[in-house]
């Protein structure tokens, strides 16, 4: 384990724990452990899936090591720039535009400040059903804008996002599963069980097909329709037009036909 960053490979999924006690706080250290891990599963072609959680099952992560900033080791003006969170941004994932394979955020705790954060930059997240998720920089004198001011709103209701950032109000679970923020609870015992299966799945998929659902999403998000097909069109897509002259959608057409499960290789 790294800087209270656990990774554990199981076959083509990679599992990372972020296990800082008492509340999985994010220095930068721990951001360029995450930063890593996420640059593997990204690089290695034998990798098609990450699970990410937080070590306990009291708080996913508090986010920001708030500590190191009273202290003086980070500094609130420009931090971005104040010091190495590693590549993908803070934690690793919040500004990270290279990865095109998914991540499930298994929520074993409370999503608070930055950790809500890294989980938004998440691609499927499943929550225990204790979890509550939570903006609390406004008392601070802060706001949460290492990504949470810019997805939330894309996530939530306007106002219910407002809520959220102005009064600190805490969204358990179930209405966070309500209004699609989340895609699944489960009970806390079922937790990592419902993220490996999914993530199963996601394994035995034809691994250039999934890569493109992502880089084509991010490619396209907020333009307008015609200029969102324009911009799959143009050839500027590396993923995608490497799909669809891939050996892996032959192989998942032959087998649809043949009537027998298919073996993609990701290539």
């Amino acid at each position: 384990m790294q800087a209270g960053v656990e990774i554990r490979r199981a076959g083509a999924i990679l599992e990372v724990t972020l296990d800082r006690p008492k509340v999985n706080a994010i220095d930068f250290e721990a951001s360029r452990a995450l930063a890593e891990a996420f640059a593997m599963l990204r690089d290695d072609d034998d990798l098609r899936v990450a699970i990410l959680t937080g070590g306990g099952d009291r708080i996913f992560s508090a986010g920001w090591d708030l500590k190191a900033l009273d202290r003086g080791d980070t500094k609130l003006e420009n931090w971005w720039d104040d010091g190495d969170y590693g590549d993908g941004g803070f934690a690793g994932l919040t500004e990270n535009w290279t990865n095109n394979k998914p991540v499930i955020a298994a929520l074993n705790g409370l999503v608070i400040g930055g950790g809500f954060e890294l989980a938004l930059a998440c691609d499927l997240l499943i929550a225990a059903d204790h979890v509550e998720f939570a903006l609390p920089e406004m008392p601070l004198g802060m706001v949460p804008d290492a990504g949470a001011l810019q997805r939330l709103p894309r996530r939530l209701p306007y106002n219910i996002a407002m809520e959220m950032f102005v009064l600190g109000r805490r969204m358990p679970a179930a209405e966070a599963a309500h209004y699609g923020l989340i895609n699944k609870v489960v009970p806390a015992a079922d937790l990592m069980t419902a993220a490996r299966e999914w993530a199963q799945q996601l394994a035995e998929t034809a691994p250039l097909a999934l890569q493109t659902v992502k880089e084509v999403l991010r490619a396209i998000e907020c333009q307008p329709l015609e200029q969102a097909f324009a911009g799959m069109r143009s050839g500027a897509l590396e993923t995608y037009g490497r799909m669809l002259t891939s050996q892996d959608a032959r192989e998942g057409v032959n087998a649809f036909v043949e009537k027998r499960k298919p073996n993609f290789k990701g290539r």
